[in-house]
């Protein structure tokens, strides 16, 4: 669906420049995330546009036109759409970049986005976790020429990314972990085992002089997040999701209330999932929007939107109170008034907590790394603190540029 609906968007624009050429005979310049190097070549070869303007993907990328030029379309990395730059402005505070780390640390760290210095005076380094964080170190550690060797305990790489990229309208996510993929399948110093699960004997025997932990994070079940501080009541008779069981297929019928109080893209796109599936789905969230923060990324009514196309009931300003069989109460945030909605089921979209077991286990353990040659272990991305996956990007990014080096 969403594939045929850029295709669309691409059709109208084409059509909305033709008739644009007809008025004019000055040269016309087209914008609106082009991140198809074919699409961007095919679009000035064939006279469509004279020039393209790229605004977001030249932040994801700002060698794009040379990459192009050199047939390096493997190296470039394409922009996903996600506008977290965009919220750097609506907030007025420093942009970040989900492809991009280098993005705003070009003037502040001095971090090219295509140069890296060469590895300092340790020779391997050991990185747990394979989501963005991971990725992402492995990746500009392999560059800088350490030996790097990357474990994943799941089957694939890419973390929250490879699950997230399943959602409606989200395959571009994915582009997170392609990148990162093929720049490590490049690295002869770079060695990455799948299904691989490490505890904490594991990484003191291997004896890497360097570990670092990017482990993850799991959304909470309970709700506890920004309204409420505590666990929600629950009698346990009614069945409670979290996105992370719908991403593994575990999927709820019937009548469905999802609690939003992440406030991000997650809990509108989990409700059009369970709304395409044929669920009778109630947004219940404390905010006066559905989805509130992506107003800082220009999608919040976009994403109202197409909920109400779908049927989705949107229930504002209320938060979830009690869970008990058959049904559950919400309360107004503003006179705290209570009202019963019938429930087969409830999603729970609240906050997410750090996986940082196998991080607490070794601390507890410090004492023992020395002797096995560890120099240091360091804990990164949602696994130190569950944040969007820009965060995730730079934290892996911040490490391995950071390795080695003074402390300023």
């Amino acid at each position: 669906t969403h594939r045929r609906q850029r295709q669309m968007c691409i059709r109208d624009r084409q059509d909305l420049v033709q008739g644009i050429r007809a008025l004019t005979s000055k040269p016309v310049v087209g914008v609106g995330r082009f991140t198809s190097p074919d699409v961007m070549v095919k679009q000035v070869s064939s006279g469509i546009l004279d020039f393209i303007g790229c605004a977001r993907p030249s932040i994801a990328d700002p060698f794009i036109p040379r990459k192009i030029d050199e047939g390096r379309i493997e190296d470039i990395r394409e922009c996903i759409g996600c506008n977290i730059c965009i919220s750097g402005d609506m907030t007025m505070s420093i942009a970040r970049c989900t492809q991009n780390p280098t993005f705003m640390e070009e003037w502040r760290k001095g971090w090219h986005p295509e140069r890296i210095d060469a590895k300092g005076d340790s020779e391997s380094v050991l990185v747990v976790g394979a989501g963005p964080a991971g990725l992402e170190a492995a990746r500009a550690l392999g560059e800088r020429g350490y030996q790097v060797v990357l474990a994943e305990a799941s089957t694939q790489l890419g973390g929250r990314v490879a699950c997230e990229r399943k959602l409606p309208g989200l395959s571009a996510w994915g582009r997170v972990a392609d990148y990162r993929e093929f720049q490590l399948s490049q690295m002869a110093n770079v060695d990455i085992y799948l299904d691989n699960e490490l505890g904490a004997d594991d990484i003191l025997e291997f004896g890497f002089e360097h570990v670092v932990l990017a482990t993850g994070s799991s959304w909470r079940a309970d709700g506890v997040s920004r309204h409420h501080v505590v666990p929600i009541p629950n009698d346990a008779s009614l069945p409670v999701y979290t996105p992370d069981d719908l991403m593994a297929g575990k999927l709820p019928q019937g009548r469905v209330v999802l609690f939003d109080d992440d406030h991000y893209y997650m809990g509108g796109v989990c409700a059009e999932l369970l709304a395409e599936l044929g669920c009778e789905v109630t947004l219940v969230t404390p905010s006066a929007y559905v989805s509130h923060w992506t107003n800082n990324t220009l999608e919040q009514a976009s994403i109202h939107a197409r909920l109400v196309e779908l049927g989705v009931d949107i229930v504002l300003n209320r938060a979830l109170d009690c869970i008990e069989q058959g049904s559950v109460d919400s309360s107004c945030v503003y006179s705290g008034k209570l009202h019963r909605m019938a429930a087969d089921a409830v999603v729970m979209v609240a906050s997410r907590t750090s996986n940082d077991g196998l991080w607490r286990e070794l601390s507890l353990r410090e004492d023992e790394w020395q002797s096995h040659g560890i120099k240091s272990i360091k804990l990164i991305g949602d696994a130190q603190a569950p944040a969007p996956i820009a965060w995730a990007t730079y934290a892996g990014h911040r490490y391995a540029r950071e390795l080695d080096c003074p402390d300023i």
